[in-house]
């Protein structure tokens, strides 16, 4: 069976993985580009922006393996955009502009579900108002042989760790202290016995940990 995978998650050393008070022109809130930096400066990024350069050190050996295999993504609405509540704007298409990253089907988590979107590039966006056994079921469809991604936010990761459906989780450590938003670790104590867990720090300041079902 395939497996599912969360790359790339960034969180605070408080636990944050987005700031408070996020908005159309703040994605992450008041934490800003904060949680990124160290991601944005890999040649991993660069190439996703059509550009050349970025560093091909550790953390670009690390992140750019969020992609190979993936058939499928499930997001939550929050990742999608800042819209709250019934959808008053169909016009939205998200935060990558008319050709978004993913080139796959993806799953959007909603209790409000629209019409599917189709994007160029092969990412068509399905706003489903489901479990996350159900919209695991939808995505794996969707998927074939490939394994499904769980992108964010930390609601949505946490609710799939709180429902045991994850197989790789690479966590990002960023030392910083954002004091408020929305926390990846709440109510999952002794998560750490159902992985195995390896962790390395690099010279950016931030350590990749990654929980591996045995």
């Amino acid at each position: 069976m395939s497996r599912v995978r969360v790359h790339n998650f960034a969180v605070s050393l408080d636990g944050f993985a987005t700031g408070e008070g996020q908005s159309l022109d703040a994605p992450f809130g008041h934490a800003g580009d904060r949680l990124h930096q160290w991601f944005f400066a890999t040649r991993t990024f660069h190439a996703m922006q059509g550009k050349t350069g970025g560093g091909a050190g550790v953390d670009d050996a690390v992140v750019r393996t969020w992609n190979a295999g993936i058939g499928a993504e499930i997001m939550g609405r929050n990742k999608f955009g800042p819209q709250r509540g019934p959808w008053q704007n169909h016009e939205w298409t998200g935060w990558w502009g008319p050709n978004p990253p993913f080139h796959t089907p993806v799953f959007v988590l909603t209790h409000h579900p629209r019409p599917a979107l189709e994007m160029e590039g092969g990412t068509t966006f399905h706003f489903i108002d489901a479990t996350p056994e159900e919209a695991l079921r939808q995505a794996r469809e969707a998927a074939g042989d490939l394994d499904v991604r769980i992108g964010g936010g930390p609601s949505t990761v946490r609710q799939f760790l709180v429902a045991d459906l994850i197989d790789h989780l690479h966590v990002v450590i960023v030392p910083i202290v954002l004091g408020r938003g929305e926390r990846l670790w709440d109510g999952l104590e002794g998560l750490e016995e159902r992985f195995q867990i390896e962790s390395v720090t690099t010279p950016s300041g931030v350590t990749h940990m990654t929980f591996t079902r045995p």
